[in-house]
């Protein structure tokens, strides 16, 4: 991505914001590599990026790394030691009142809180007043492109029919009275994403029984685990087109080794589907409306209908994450819970909802992309309404 200078300064005049700080060390701040589009190179000192709301940017370099920020536009001041970085610091920041840095507020959203304590004490010591940067972030790092938009329907075909046949796949292993483990199912699952040229950080997440109360849960070797009738199996599934800016598809699905699904596993779901279903509602109306939610509101949307049916204890994360070029990006989240969100959903942004009851000796959630567009918010892929019979 390039540096977008110009549509930067106007959205800190629209804030009123005197300028966006950019900091760095060793490359703790991967947001600030990717909205300044900094190319791989060698940076072992601080460094710092200003960019006023008008005027021409600061940059502040140490003198043995002089070509550390050469692409960006501005004026380069030097420093060796530390006086002369503080001294500089201040100098490149003497005209600003208050500005944005990657920091949050009682590290209330950490996805943007790149930032060390250390160093945000050392801009408020230059009677700067630091505020966060997290909408500012939102828009140039989580706003899809067209063609990202595009990678992720793609992905998300794929996806979906790899889902339906590991499902079936599972099946047929009951049938034929050769049941896979968990672990052999997901690797059949990332065989099949080569196939399709899909690439993922991790994962999926392939879970039976009470293997699915563990949201993060992941099967391996060592303890191998059989996929058999009688058995409920969730299946977690993401990945994105193996090229450069290609964004994520995230799913997740329920399944039941049986002919007829127990009436226990179909009334949790039910209430399932519910909450997400209400939560998707209030960001589609609330968009067609010209109201955009904020990230609190569409996790109390889902989480108000688990409360009401009895599980909301067993509900123990945020309804949804906003999805990028990392599977958890770092816009917008569903979120009051974890954390509380006040962020809105903006159009060009994706994020899963999926709230999940938890239960000793089984778990389940349901997992949709919603992506925001100009005016109207549509679910991007194949939607579960209820548990899938697999031996029916």
């Amino acid at each position: 991505m390039s540096f977008q200078l110009h549509e930067i300064q106007a959205d800190l005049r629209a804030a009123r914001l005197d300028g966006w700080l950019f900091y760095d060390f060793r490359g703790r701040d991967p947001i600030a590599h990717r909205i300044l589009g900094l190319p791989n190179a060698m940076r072992t000192r601080r460094w710092f990026y200003f960019v006023p709301a008008k005027g021409i940017p600061k940059k502040l370099v140490h003198k043995i790394e002089t070509q550390s920020l050469v692409t960006l536009p501005g004026e380069t001041l030097y420093y060796s030691g530390q006086d002369e970085l503080r001294k500089n610091v201040k100098k490149i920041l003497r005209r600003a009142k208050n500005l944005a840095m990657q920091y949050s507020p009682k590290n209330a959203i950490p996805y943007v809180a790149m930032v060390d304590a250390g160093t945000v004490e050392l801009v408020k010591s230059c009677g700067v007043k630091v505020l966060t940067s997290a909408d500012l972030v939102q828009k140039y790092e989580a706003c899809w492109t067209p063609q990202q938009l595009q990678s992720h329907l793609e992905a998300g075909r794929s996806i979906d029919r790899i889902v339906r046949e590991a499902f079936a796949l599972a099946a047929k292993g009951v049938r034929e009275g050769k049941p896979l483990t968990e672990v052999a199912l997901q690797q059949w699952i990332l065989a099949e994403f080569e196939k399709d040229d899909i690439t993922t950080d991790e994962g999926p997440d392939v879970a039976v029984n009470a293997h699915a109360s563990d949201p993060h849960y992941a099967p391996s070797n060592e303890r191998p685990t059989e996929i058999r009738e009688g058995d409920l199996l969730l299946l977690d599934v993401w990945g994105k087109l193996r090229f450069s800016g290609s964004v994520y598809y995230d799913v997740a699905w329920v399944g039941y080794l049986g002919a007829k699904v127990p009436e226990k596993f179909d009334r949790v779901f039910k209430v399932i589907v519910r909450a997400r279903d209400n939560a998707v509602a209030l960001i589609q109306s609330s968009i067609t409306a010209g109201k955009p939610p904020q990230g609190w509101q569409v996790d109390r949307a889902a989480r108000s209908v688990i409360e009401k049916a009895g599980y909301g204890k067993y509900f123990i994360h945020r309804t949804g994450h906003n999805i990028g070029q990392t599977v958890h990006g770092n816009g917008v989240n569903m979120d009051g819970f974890e954390t509380h969100d006040s962020r809105h959903l903006i159009p060009g942004t994706c994020n899963s909802v999926e709230p999940g009851i938890y239960l000793p000796e089984f778990g389940m959630r349901s997992e949709v992309n919603v992506y925001v567009g100009n005016g109207e918010a549509r679910i991007t892929g194949a939607v579960q309404k209820e548990v899938l019979a697999l031996l029916a």
